[in-house]
């Protein structure tokens, strides 16, 4: 019997899944998701594997029950007991004891349903039933009062913007489409003694003198009116305050004097300095980490239109970041250890910002935590994505208590940055036939629901920052943010979608880049998990079932056609892929830039994977980094040099960017380099970089780089910063490689458990040298470049030193891998 002196039981744990037609019945851990269930069951394949996600749809066309007693000691008489149940995914009846206790509908909602009068002494049997989000959906459209177009591009199954679920569970153009259901967060049982804590929120008031008035703000719940006692803790130091409790709603506000508060910053710019936040009342309590921090959104008018850029702590920071997709497709293969090795890796390739895309999770709190202790910067979009949705007053109702919920959950944390509506759904009005040819129905629709948002927001955290969608112009402007560059945020991928060379992303000039990329296949190694010898063709069944976007594989292969000749085998033209993807991001990244401060942000889409796919991620599903991930480590650097070619192609800009806030001085060497990898001095300079500034170091004519050969540079910064590149006149293919000569020797690095060291050296010129492990871990170095008589140590770490098979290495370049 469970001691009912006790406030909270957790029924986490093996619950009981059953089919409701009971031809399955099975154990499953609850959190969890069914197919994971049912795939550790034997009931169904690895759906990741192969074809087998056509094999894996009838999951989600079935309704599922998930049931477990527990047993509880003698009820009081006064006692009042209630459910907190969150990650209900998503049309789920909930009963207890037989009785339906909810009717959930939104999987990003907290539910708390009374259940005194259910519950009994001894044993309670506790009843989920999962409806069929395929059927719950289409049956919701048929119901609208006009019809609600959605992406059948991306969505393979229908009707998805219907329901308050992951949008991407219904299939997206890098996504499984298997609607993944089941409960993602403990459900707990709960007494409720006086009131609970149902939310706190924080606001700062900053003085002149930099001292802040923290102000707390706790909703409580009580059953009856009546007295309660609320403690305030910060940082150890507790105040407490006996206060008038209303039935139902009460709200507190309580103040904290700062005199000199230590700062939060993001990465890069300072320390992460964090505070412990804690409210009590009657046995319960809520725990906050909370930032001092100021940040602002500035969007001022200028000269192109209007400034879009983030000032932090009184310092406008330049934003170096990607796009976050769920770091899986299915729930209960997501690790905090996982998630935390994919956020440090962002970190560790110098970003200093994320964008949380609107189309996957509002990430569980200790995401969060995370980015608070990294220094990520959040842009955290709400989950609207790609679609149109209804707004009728019940669609409406629940996505203001849906953002309620999630705006007292969050808005404490110093890592979000900003607030926006959706991603998308304003150019979504004219991708439809129906939107276009209705276009006022649909915009209002969209209007209405957009306002609920953002009313909503503002009324639950009034000092938040608000962006309307992204991209967006501005607020209340329904105009084209994929072309217009003169203000707002941006999203450009006429290079990717509209098949443009990577020159083109130098014809833009965007204030923030919130979405931009260029697909590759995922590794090798990774490539393995999934599809068999036989498989390993570009154009086989299996490997085109993971790609899932239209024209991806073409486009990838027209785009070596432009500019490298052609690879001699499969892991040639992955590895190439590969290059090709890094060499258009960072052609883009580079050059906006060198315009700063007239653009103040660059977010590429995307950072992960959710399964083993051909996308835009520069991190492998598991978490290993492709060769993008390496090229953006060195064009992120907060010092950089980069080669930017004038728009008439007579001259070449060395761009010197410093996103400190100190001036550095900066050395260059250039060289030129034959292609057989000699090479001749050309000429040095040396420059003063502004503190948060770009800049010309020097130009050099075209000319000073003959026709067959390379320019190659090296530059060291007074702030200790170094880096290397090299910039090609026209396209590799063109350039007549000699061997290179690339060879590989490994030796055990003593002082780091399962750690090799290998030495790569060349005896021509190696361009873009990736070396591939067949075990998982990570390079100190990758994506480089050798020229003849050169060579290079780099050290190989595992992930999971001295388990599984000895590391093997492969090493490619460019001149090898086209044969």
């Amino acid at each position: 019997m469970t001691d009912t002196t006790l406030s909270t039981l957790d029924l986490s744990g093996i619950w009981s899944l059953s089919s409701l037609d009971a031809q399955h019945t099975l154990a499953m851990p609850v959190p969890g998701d069914v197919h994971s269930a049912l795939l550790s069951a034997g009931v169904i394949p690895d759906p990741y594997v192969g074809r087998n996600e056509a094999d894996v749809q009838w999951v989600a066309t079935q309704d599922w029950v998930l049931e477990r007693t527990f047993d509880l000691g003698d009820l009081g008489a006064t006692d009042r007991w209630y459910l907190d149940l969150a990650g209900l995914d998503t049309v789920v009846d909930v009963m207890l004891n037989d009785v339906r206790v909810l009717e959930a509908d939104n999987s990003f909602r907290r539910y708390r349903p009374d259940v005194t009068d259910v519950l009994v002494s001894g044993t309670n049997r506790l009843t989920l039933v999962i409806r069929s989000s395929v059927r719950e959906s289409a049956e919701r459209q048929a119901r609208q009062p006009f019809y609600i177009p959605y992406s059948t591009a991306n969505s393979p199954i229908p009707n998805g913007s219907m329901l308050r679920k992951v949008q991407c569970h219904f299939g997206w153009d890098w996504n499984i489409a298997i609607a993944p259901l089941g409960v993602y967060e403990p459900p707990l049982l709960k007494r409720l003694v006086e009131a609970r804590v149902e939310h706190v929120t924080t606001r700062q008031d900053w003085h002149d003198d930099g001292s802040v008035e923290l102000v707390v703000t706790a909703g409580l719940f009580a059953a009856s009116a009546g007295h309660a006692s609320v403690t305030f803790t910060l940082n150890g130091t507790e105040q407490t305050r006996d206060i008038e409790l209303s039935r139902g709603m009460t709200t507190v506000e309580h103040i904290f004097p700062v005199a000199r508060p230590n700062l939060w910053w993001p990465a890069g710019s300072g320390e992460q300095a964090l505070s412990a936040l804690a409210v009590s009342v009657g046995g319960d309590r809520v725990r906050k980490t909370i930032g001092f921090r100021r940040i602002e959104l500035l969007t001022d008018a200028d000269e192109a239109g209007s400034r879009f850029a983030f000032r932090v702590n009184g310092v406008e920071i330049f934003c170096r970041g990607a796009n976050w997709i769920p770091a899986d497709a299915l729930f209960s293969r997501v690790t905090q250890a996982g998630v935390e090795d994919l956020l440090q890796s962002a970190v560790d390739a110098h970003m200093n910002m994320i964008r949380v895309w609107g189309g996957g999770f509002y990430e569980p709190d200790w995401f969060y935590d995370l980015c608070d202790r990294l220094g990520l910067m959040v842009w955290q979009d709400f989950m609207f994505a790609c679609n149109l949705y209804p707004s009728t007053p019940d669609f409406l109702e629940n996505v203001a208590a849906e953002v309620a919920d999630q705006v007292h959950r969050l808005a404490s944390h110093p890592s979000i940055a900003l607030w926006c509506g959706d991603n998308e759904l304003v150019g979504a009005l004219t991708w439809f036939e129906e939107s276009r040819k209705d276009r006022d129905r649909y915009l209002v629709s969209y209007d209405r629901l957009n306002r609920t948002i953002e009313t909503t927001m503002k009324k639950a955290a009034p000092d938040l920052i608000w962006w309307p969608s992204s991209p967006a112009v501005g607020p209340l402007n329904f105009g084209d943010a994929w072309h217009a560059d003169g203000a707002g945020d941006m999203h450009y991928w006429s290079v990717w979608h509209e098949n443009k060379s990577f020159d083109n992303y130098r014809t833009v000039r965007p204030r923030f880049c919130s979405e931009f990329g260029f697909q590759s296949y995922t590794s090798l190694p990774v490539i393995h998990q999934f599809a068999a010898p036989g498989d390993l063709n570009i154009a086989s069944p299996v490997m085109e079932s993971h790609q899932k976007n239209a024209g991806g594989n073409e486009r990838i292969a027209g785009t070596m056609f432009r500019y490298f000749r052609f690879p001699k085998d499969f892991a040639s033209f992955v590895y190439l892929s590969q290059i090709q993807q890094g060499l258009a991001i960072k052609t883009a990244v580079e050059f906006w830039r060198s315009l700063k401060p007239h653009c103040m942000g660059t977010l590429y889409w995307q950072l992960n994977d959710t399964w083993p796919v051909a996308s835009w991620s520069s991190l492998d599903y598991g978490g290993s980094w492709k060769a993008m991930h390496y090229m953006v480590r060195r064009f992120f650097q907060p010092v950089a040099v980069a080669a930017i070619p004038s728009e008439d192609g007579t001259s070449l800009a060395l761009s010197m960017v410093n996103d400190t806030r100190a001036p550095v001085n900066i050395e260059v060497q250039t060289f030129l380099v034959t292609p057989a990898g000699e090479r001749r001095p050309l000429m040095a300079a040396s420059g003063t970089c502004p503190a948060d500034r770009a800049t010309t170091l020097v130009t050099i004519p075209a000319s000073d780089v003959p026709e067959g050969m390379l320019l190659f540079w090296t530059f060291e910064a007074s702030d200790g910063s170094q880096g290397e590149g090299h910039y090609v006149p026209g396209t590799y293919k063109a350039l007549d490689l000699q061997p290179s000569g690339l060879a590989i020797a490994t030796s055990a690095a003593g002082e780091a458990a399962g750690a090799v060291d290998l030495t790569v050296s060349a005896t021509g010129l190696a361009l873009h040298v990736m070396i591939e492990a067949n075990v998982a871990g990570r390079f100190s170095d990758n994506a480089f470049d050798l020229t003849a008589g050169t060579r290079r140590t780099v050290r190989f770490t595992p992930s999971t030193p001295g388990e599984g098979p000895t590391p093997v290495f492969t090493a490619y370049d460019l001149q090898s891998s086209a044969g």
